[in-house]
């Protein structure tokens, strides 16, 4: 009869026989037995739970590569079986001739959503053409001073070795929105022809210009009409006019503007109680205009400068015309004879003479401004907010350290990457209309996000005053607090400003 032997004797499935045998054991007495066994059987059955579960992923790829590329429904009916026979509990007959048809038909009804959701996205991510972004480095070919130190940094790429480091940053994010952005670089000679080199960038399809440019031409390039619907990111002019009088509505404003600077480091100095400040400026146009912006910034926190003096610049080489001891005598004569006073303000920006101050001058006072303690969007001793990574990069990429200009440039195409990924669209007029809406915002390793101004269109963002090596603090600094965000309190808020975009 069914389930008996040719002997009589009656067969059992493998893990009825255990039980069965334990049961003999135990009734024996020997439950040491008994415990072995069913630690055995248990063994067993994990083994086998884990060999399964060992082979899901290769099951997995083998049927959608074999069947799912000529029969979906048959991928998904080998998938479904696999899953129902992983699943069952090992050595009990009784479960696999009766599977449960909710878990089936679940299990089905998930493999063809996955199979038909799939499709579908890669037909899509095929049939969709890529966005294709070129960006625009334009610059003028202006011989700039040397070094005053052999151990200072010669970078003939400065600025544009930023914009080429964040295009590879814009296209690791474009590979999965199937966008891909690209640098062309633009110089023209000095004085040369601007409308010729726009229109014919223009042409070629670029709508984003990084302008590496001075104030008075890049104002020149702005008013063309070839670039009213073009966006242009000034990487380089501090002047306060562009975002005051000459402000531009294609303009948009990366670099900090030389009042930024003048309110971040009189931030530091009010919290030091150093209130009592003597300016030093040179004579050339830069140098005035952020000494204008040291006697704003003086007015606005409540600083009184008790003297200025103007260092008279002769031209001629700065490394041969001048000895030590000649260098000596004329800081000591600059500075001799002044009123008592905390701190010796420099507006150097033409770099001649404010390096030779430090430790040079007659009184023994703290020197800063452009030299010494110096305000700057970036420094190379910036390692808070992941700023060390993207040093590193920079340094691997290029072979140097990432200066201030490299660091706009990156923020200008960082900016521009932004906001295509967010929008998906490459064109001109919605870029720009993003980048001035209360959605956008950079992550620029400043610890905070960064958004533009929309009345003169200028970057927020904090300001490092740093020493040559080290990194001193951050302004705006703590209890300066403004009723939108504590970063307006660096350069022109709304009510002080001059230009009215945007309203």
């Amino acid at each position: 009869m069914a389930g008996q032997s040719e002997r009589g004797t009656t067969r059992y499935p493998p893990d009825v026989s255990a039980r069965v045998a334990c049961r003999r054991e135990q009734t024996s007495g020997d439950r040491v037995v008994a415990r072995t066994t069913r630690t055995a059987i248990r063994v067993c059955r994990e083994a086998r739970r884990s060999a399964v579960t060992i082979w899901h992923i290769p099951f997995a790829v083998w049927s959608i590569l074999y069947f799912g590329l000529n029969f979906p429904w048959r991928a998904c009916r080998a998938w479904c079986r696999f899953l129902e026979f992983s699943n069952r509990e090992p050595f009990q007959a009784e479960q696999m001739s009766d599977p449960r048809p909710d878990v089936l038909l679940l299990r089905l009804l998930l493999a063809a959503l996955m199979t038909v959701v799939g499709s579908a996205l890669a037909g899509a991510a095929a049939a969709a053409a890529k966005l294709e972004v070129p960006v625009a480095y334009f610059s003028e070919a202006i011989a700039e001073p040397p070094p005053l130190s052999l151990v200072e940094v010669v970078a003939r790429d400065k600025g544009l070795a930023g914009a080429k480091l964040a295009i590879e940053d814009n296209n690791t994010t474009g590979r999965f929105l199937n966008q891909n952005f690209s640098l062309v670089e633009k110089t023209v000679p000095q004085g040369g022809d601007l409308r010729g080199a726009a229109s014919d960038l223009i042409e070629s399809g670029v709508k984003f210009f990084l302008a590496d440019l001075t104030a008075d031409r890049l104002l020149a390039l702005a008013d063309l009409a070839e670039m009213k619907g073009a966006v242009i990111l000034n990487v380089r002019a501090a002047d306060d006019a562009l975002r005051q009088r000459d402000c531009r509505p294609n303009i948009f404003n990366i670099a900090p503007s030389y009042a930024m600077k003048a309110d971040a480091l009189a931030q530091y100095l009010v919290t030091k109680k150093w209130m009592k400040w003597v300016l030093i400026s040179g004579s050339n146009p830069p140098d005035k205009a952020f000494a204008d912006a040291i006697r704003r910034s003086a007015k606005r926190y409540r600083a009184k400068i008790v003297e200025e003096r103007v260092y008279a610049f002769k031209a001629g080489s700065r490394r041969t015309d001048t000895g030590e001891q000649q260098i000596r005598e004329q800081m000591n004569k600059l500075t001799q004879r002044l009123v008592d006073y905390d701190v010796l303000v420099v507006a150097d920006e033409s770099e001649v003479f404010g390096e030779y101050l430090p430790y040079r001058t007659w009184d023994p006072r703290p020197v800063v401004g452009s030299q010494g303690l110096i305000p700057a969007a970036w420094h190379r001793s910036l390692e808070q907010w992941g700023g060390t990574q993207l040093q590193r990069r920079f340094i691997r990429r290029f072979g140097r350290w990432m200066l201030e200009r490299d660091y706009a440039g990156w923020q200008a195409v960082r900016a521009i990457g932004e906001a295509v990924a967010r929008t998906k669209a490459g064109d001109s007029a919605a870029i720009r209309t993003y980048m001035l809406s209360d959605n956008f915002e950079l992550a620029a390793f400043k610890g905070q996000a960064l958004t533009f101004r929309k009345w003169n269109q200028q970057l927020r963002q904090p300001i490092l005053l740093t020493s040559p090596l080290m990194l001193v603090s951050v302004s705006p600094q703590a209890g300066f607090l403004h009723e939108r965000t504590p970063l307006d309190t660096l350069g022109y808020d709304k009510p002080d400003s001059q230009c009215r975009l945007n309203e």
